[in-house]
């Protein structure tokens, strides 16, 4: 996690000097939303990769794609919006595909931790867009993700020695590749998207990541998931792309 986000700040700092783009920010308040900002990016990926390393990929991609259904709820919130009924039915629905997912809801159960995971991910991940929606709206897209990663370095910097270190160099290449393309490219991409579009759109387009991303599993690692699991996520982005599409 420090080195997926260490490298992607690495890497936007030096494309924003490439294209001497500044990184002042207009007040100093917004340094420290970035901060707060940069530290919910810090707990999604905590709680996303956890997901993933307690249970099996399929369940914490799965239980992370409640994130549009967290969107169509806060974003009313967030711009005085009314919150409709239907949109709590989804949310219930939603919810029915979260438990068909779990096998039985004990603590103790490694799919059910890697649910609860997932759901932190999902909502986390849900005021990130909101949030980043907001600040695109005055800063570009690079210089957002470069605050938030490098923010989120130092917030988890600590665990730095907590743990082993990562010390092989393909190792070593895979987190650079990780925080290069898939996050520094990626995060700066998503949060561009999101000044022209709402989060609840993006949201839907997002929802597309369980689907290669439990292919990718079966493929790399050959974790086949089974006909609950499959079930659950079926009702979970069945719910998902309803709530996006009624609120587009």
């Amino acid at each position: 996690m420090l080195g997926r986000v260490f490298f992607a700040a690495l890497f936007l700092s030096a494309v924003l000097l490439y294209r001497r783009q500044g990184i002042k920010l207009d007040r100093r308040s917004d340094y420290f939303y970035m901060a707060g900002i940069g530290l919910l990016l810090a707990i999604h990926w905590i709680s996303f990769f956890k997901s993933i390393q307690v249970s099996t990929v399929a369940v914490g991609l799965l239980t992370f794609s409640t994130f549009p259904v967290f969107t169509t709820f806060l974003e009313p919130y967030f711009f005085n919006e009314k919150l409709r009924t239907r949109n709590i039915t989804i949310a219930l629905i939603a919810l029915a595909g979260v438990s068909l997912v779990v096998p039985e809801f004990e603590i103790g159960n490694n799919i059910t931790q890697g649910a609860l995971y997932g759901i932190t991910a999902g909502l986390t991940f849900a005021v990130l867009s909101i949030l980043n929606r907001k600040f695109v709206k005055n800063y570009s897209s690079l210089v957002v993700a470069f605050y938030q990663d490098s923010f989120a370095a130092l917030f988890l910097l600590p665990f730095l020695f907590l743990q082993e270190t990562v010390s092989q160099p393909q190792d070593v290449f895979l987190l650079v590749l990780l925080g290069v393309i898939f996050t520094g490219v990626a995060h700066s991409l998503f949060i561009r998207g999101l000044a022209k579009t709402r989060a609840q759109t993006a949201s839907i387009i997002a929802s597309l990541e369980p689907v290669y991303g439990i292919v990718a599993a079966v493929l790399l690692l050959g974790e086949i998931p089974e006909f609950r699991v499959v079930l659950g996520g079926a009702v979970i982005l069945g719910a998902a792309c309803y709530a996006t599409f009624n609120s587009m």
